[in-house]
Protein backbone atom coordinates (compact mmCIF):
# COMPACT_ATOMS: atom_id res chain seq x y z
CA UNK A 1 0.00 0.00 0.00
CA UNK A 2 3.00 2.30 1.10
CA UNK A 3 4.26 1.83 -2.74
CA UNK A 4 0.53 2.75 -4.09
CA UNK A 5 0.65 5.68 -2.22
CA UNK A 6 4.10 6.98 -3.33
CA UNK A 7 2.80 6.02 -7.07
CA UNK A 8 -0.29 8.27 -6.69
CA UNK A 9 1.88 11.13 -5.70
CA UNK A 10 4.34 11.27 -8.31
CA UNK A 11 1.64 11.03 -10.77
CA UNK A 12 0.13 14.07 -9.03
CA UNK A 13 2.49 15.77 -8.88
CA UNK A 14 3.96 15.38 -12.08
CA UNK A 15 0.52 16.83 -13.73
CA UNK A 16 0.86 20.42 -13.84
CA UNK A 17 -3.02 21.15 -14.75
CA UNK A 18 -4.00 19.60 -11.39
CA UNK A 19 -0.73 21.34 -9.43
CA UNK A 20 -2.26 24.74 -10.99
CA UNK A 21 -5.75 24.42 -10.23
CA UNK A 22 -5.14 22.71 -6.57
CA UNK A 23 -2.37 24.95 -5.34
CA UNK A 24 -2.22 28.44 -7.29
CA UNK A 25 -5.75 28.92 -8.37
CA UNK A 26 -7.35 29.05 -5.05
CA UNK A 27 -4.87 31.71 -3.68
CA UNK A 28 -5.36 33.77 -6.73
CA UNK A 29 -9.10 33.64 -6.20
CA UNK A 30 -8.38 35.04 -2.30
CA UNK A 31 -5.68 37.62 -3.52
CA UNK A 32 -8.89 38.64 -6.56
CA UNK A 33 -11.81 38.57 -3.88
CA UNK A 34 -10.24 40.57 -0.60
CA UNK A 35 -8.17 43.30 -2.99
CA UNK A 36 -11.80 44.62 -3.20
CA UNK A 37 -12.22 45.40 0.69
CA UNK A 38 -10.19 47.79 2.88
CA UNK A 39 -7.41 46.09 5.43
CA UNK A 40 -9.70 46.89 8.45
CA UNK A 41 -13.15 46.00 6.96
CA UNK A 42 -14.72 43.39 8.57
CA UNK A 43 -17.06 41.10 7.93
CA UNK A 44 -20.27 41.42 9.97
CA UNK A 45 -21.08 39.06 12.46
CA UNK A 46 -17.68 37.31 12.71
CA UNK A 47 -15.08 40.24 14.21
CA UNK A 48 -12.54 39.14 11.59
CA UNK A 49 -11.65 41.10 8.00
CA UNK A 50 -12.18 40.31 5.19
CA UNK A 51 -8.84 39.16 4.42
CA UNK A 52 -8.80 37.14 7.66
CA UNK A 53 -12.17 35.63 7.03
CA UNK A 54 -11.61 34.82 3.28
CA UNK A 55 -7.51 33.36 3.97
CA UNK A 56 -9.71 30.21 5.76
CA UNK A 57 -12.68 30.11 2.83
CA UNK A 58 -10.22 29.74 -0.07
CA UNK A 59 -7.54 27.55 2.07
CA UNK A 60 -10.62 25.46 2.71
CA UNK A 61 -11.87 25.54 -1.22
CA UNK A 62 -8.00 24.58 -1.90
CA UNK A 63 -8.38 21.73 -0.14
CA UNK A 64 -11.47 20.66 -1.68
CA UNK A 65 -9.92 20.85 -5.08
CA UNK A 66 -7.32 19.05 -4.38
CA UNK A 67 -8.73 16.00 -2.92
CA UNK A 68 -12.55 16.08 -4.83
CA UNK A 69 -11.32 17.01 -8.08
CA UNK A 70 -8.38 14.98 -8.69
CA UNK A 71 -9.87 11.75 -6.67
CA UNK A 72 -12.78 11.14 -8.64
CA UNK A 73 -12.12 11.25 -12.33
CA UNK A 74 -8.84 9.71 -11.82
CA UNK A 75 -10.47 7.04 -10.20
CA UNK A 76 -13.33 6.66 -12.90
CA UNK A 77 -10.97 6.69 -15.52
CA UNK A 78 -8.81 4.10 -14.00
CA UNK A 79 -11.85 1.90 -13.50
CA UNK A 80 -12.11 1.89 -17.48
CA UNK A 81 -9.25 1.48 -18.25
CA UNK A 82 -8.61 -1.88 -16.17
CA UNK A 83 -5.96 -0.37 -13.66
CA UNK A 84 -8.38 -0.80 -10.83
CA UNK A 85 -8.97 -4.30 -11.94
CA UNK A 86 -5.16 -5.59 -12.44
CA UNK A 87 -4.84 -3.91 -8.84
CA UNK A 88 -7.46 -6.55 -7.73
CA UNK A 89 -4.98 -9.44 -9.26
CA UNK A 90 -2.39 -8.14 -6.82
CA UNK A 91 -1.92 -8.86 -2.83
CA UNK A 92 -3.47 -5.44 -2.32
CA UNK A 93 -6.59 -5.30 -0.01
CA UNK A 94 -9.73 -3.16 -1.20
CA UNK A 95 -9.41 -0.99 1.15
CA UNK A 96 -5.63 -0.65 1.03
CA UNK A 97 -6.71 0.98 -2.83
CA UNK A 98 -9.18 3.25 -1.22
CA UNK A 99 -7.19 4.30 1.63
CA UNK A 100 -4.52 5.11 -0.62
CA UNK A 101 -6.58 7.04 -2.70
CA UNK A 102 -7.53 9.22 0.07
CA UNK A 103 -4.30 9.47 1.48
CA UNK A 104 -2.41 10.89 -1.55
CA UNK A 105 -5.38 14.05 -1.81
CA UNK A 106 -5.16 14.41 1.48
CA UNK A 107 -1.37 14.47 0.96
CA UNK A 108 -1.39 17.12 -2.00
CA UNK A 109 -3.56 19.27 -0.17
CA UNK A 110 -1.11 20.67 2.24
CA UNK A 111 0.77 22.90 -0.23
CA UNK A 112 -2.50 24.68 -0.91
CA UNK A 113 -2.73 25.64 2.42
CA UNK A 114 0.80 26.19 2.78
CA UNK A 115 0.59 28.56 -0.68
CA UNK A 116 -2.23 30.60 0.54
CA UNK A 117 -1.06 31.11 4.23
CA UNK A 118 1.86 32.49 2.89
CA UNK A 119 0.07 35.08 0.40
CA UNK A 120 -2.23 35.68 2.96
CA UNK A 121 0.83 36.97 5.74
CA UNK A 122 3.10 38.35 3.10
CA UNK A 123 0.55 40.18 0.77
CA UNK A 124 -2.64 41.16 2.62
CA UNK A 125 -0.79 41.00 6.41
CA UNK A 126 -3.06 38.56 8.08
CA UNK A 127 -1.44 38.30 11.49
CA UNK A 128 -1.87 35.19 13.44
CA UNK A 129 -0.15 34.06 16.44
CA UNK A 130 1.67 31.12 15.97
CA UNK A 131 -0.35 28.06 17.61
CA UNK A 132 -3.33 29.92 15.28
CA UNK A 133 -1.05 28.92 12.16
CA UNK A 134 -0.23 25.23 13.07
CA UNK A 135 -3.89 24.75 14.34
CA UNK A 136 -5.39 25.98 11.01
CA UNK A 137 -3.34 24.00 8.85
CA UNK A 138 -3.90 20.68 10.79
CA UNK A 139 -8.13 21.43 10.95
CA UNK A 140 -7.93 22.06 7.38
CA UNK A 141 -5.99 19.86 6.19
CA UNK A 142 -7.18 16.67 8.87
CA UNK A 143 -11.18 18.04 7.64
CA UNK A 144 -10.11 17.44 3.57
CA UNK A 145 -10.27 13.41 4.31
CA UNK A 146 -14.56 13.96 4.41
CA UNK A 147 -13.93 15.16 0.69
CA UNK A 148 -11.33 13.07 0.16
CA UNK A 149 -13.71 10.22 0.69
CA UNK A 150 -16.58 11.95 -1.13
CA UNK A 151 -13.92 11.89 -4.35
CA UNK A 152 -13.32 8.28 -4.21
CA UNK A 153 -17.10 7.70 -3.64
CA UNK A 154 -17.72 9.32 -6.52
CA UNK A 155 -15.40 8.17 -8.56
CA UNK A 156 -16.92 4.33 -8.16
CA UNK A 157 -20.57 6.01 -8.76
CA UNK A 158 -19.97 7.73 -12.32
CA UNK A 159 -18.18 6.43 -15.52
CA UNK A 160 -15.15 8.24 -16.83
CA UNK A 161 -17.86 10.73 -18.98
CA UNK A 162 -20.19 11.59 -16.34
CA UNK A 163 -18.06 12.07 -13.27
CA UNK A 164 -16.70 15.55 -14.52
CA UNK A 165 -20.14 17.07 -14.75
CA UNK A 166 -21.11 15.18 -11.66
CA UNK A 167 -18.19 16.26 -9.99
CA UNK A 168 -18.30 19.72 -10.52
CA UNK A 169 -21.70 20.48 -9.59
CA UNK A 170 -21.30 19.24 -6.50
CA UNK A 171 -18.21 20.91 -6.24
CA UNK A 172 -19.35 24.30 -6.82
CA UNK A 173 -22.69 23.54 -5.21
CA UNK A 174 -20.75 22.82 -1.70
CA UNK A 175 -18.78 25.56 -2.06
CA UNK A 176 -21.08 28.48 -2.64
CA UNK A 177 -23.77 27.30 -0.63
CA UNK A 178 -21.64 26.30 1.99
CA UNK A 179 -19.95 30.35 2.30
CA UNK A 180 -16.98 29.17 0.92
CA UNK A 181 -17.17 32.34 -1.68
CA UNK A 182 -18.91 34.56 -0.06
CA UNK A 183 -20.21 35.06 3.78
CA UNK A 184 -23.40 33.05 4.06
CA UNK A 185 -25.19 35.98 6.22
CA UNK A 186 -25.50 37.68 3.16
CA UNK A 187 -27.45 34.72 1.28
CA UNK A 188 -31.49 34.42 2.00
CA UNK A 189 -32.58 33.21 5.50
CA UNK A 190 -33.75 29.51 3.48
CA UNK A 191 -29.80 29.28 2.30
CA UNK A 192 -28.78 29.96 5.15
CA UNK A 193 -30.71 27.51 6.79
CA UNK A 194 -29.09 24.89 4.00
CA UNK A 195 -25.78 26.16 4.60
CA UNK A 196 -25.59 25.00 8.37
CA UNK A 197 -25.72 21.56 7.69
CA UNK A 198 -23.64 21.44 4.36
CA UNK A 199 -19.89 20.01 5.02
CA UNK A 200 -18.58 22.68 3.91
CA UNK A 201 -19.83 25.16 6.38
CA UNK A 202 -19.03 23.20 9.07
CA UNK A 203 -15.69 22.91 7.34
CA UNK A 204 -14.48 26.71 7.26
CA UNK A 205 -16.17 27.23 10.48
CA UNK A 206 -14.15 25.36 12.36
CA UNK A 207 -11.08 27.38 10.56
CA UNK A 208 -12.94 30.82 11.58
CA UNK A 209 -13.20 29.66 15.48
CA UNK A 210 -9.41 28.99 15.20
CA UNK A 211 -8.95 32.83 13.98
CA UNK A 212 -11.22 33.94 16.70
CA UNK A 213 -9.28 32.05 19.66
CA UNK A 214 -12.44 30.06 20.19
CA UNK A 215 -13.20 26.04 20.28
CA UNK A 216 -14.83 24.37 17.85
CA UNK A 217 -18.52 24.16 17.91
CA UNK A 218 -19.52 20.64 18.72
CA UNK A 219 -22.31 21.11 16.56
CA UNK A 220 -19.78 21.67 13.64
CA UNK A 221 -17.82 18.41 14.45
CA UNK A 222 -20.45 16.29 14.81
CA UNK A 223 -21.32 17.44 11.32
CA UNK A 224 -17.94 16.52 9.31
CA UNK A 225 -18.16 13.41 11.47
CA UNK A 226 -20.89 12.35 10.31
CA UNK A 227 -20.56 13.26 6.45
CA UNK A 228 -17.10 11.68 6.64
CA UNK A 229 -18.93 8.36 7.90
CA UNK A 230 -21.77 9.05 4.66
CA UNK A 231 -18.88 9.54 2.45
CA UNK A 232 -16.37 6.60 3.59
CA UNK A 233 -19.24 4.49 4.28
CA UNK A 234 -20.84 5.10 0.97
CA UNK A 235 -16.99 4.83 -1.31
CA UNK A 236 -16.64 1.08 0.41
CA UNK A 237 -20.07 -0.18 -0.75
CA UNK A 238 -19.31 0.99 -3.98
CA UNK A 239 -16.01 -0.44 -4.07
CA UNK A 240 -17.61 -3.82 -3.20
CA UNK A 241 -20.61 -3.33 -5.57
CA UNK A 242 -17.69 -2.30 -8.41
CA UNK A 243 -15.90 -5.57 -7.56
CA UNK A 244 -18.72 -7.65 -7.30
CA UNK A 245 -19.24 -6.57 -11.20
CA UNK A 246 -16.00 -7.14 -12.33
Amino acid sequence: MTALIKLELARALRNKKFLFFSVLYPTALFLIFSSSSGSNEKVEGTGLTVATYLMVSMASFGALTAVLMGNSERIAKERENGWVRQLRLTTLPGRGYVIAKTASAAVVSLPSIIVLFIAAAAIKHVHLDAWQWLALTGVIWAGSLVFAALGVALGYLASGDAVRPLTMIIYFGLSILGGLWMPTTTFPKILQDIAKWLPTHAYAALGRAIEQSQAPHATDIAILAAYFVLFAGGAAWLYRKDTLKA
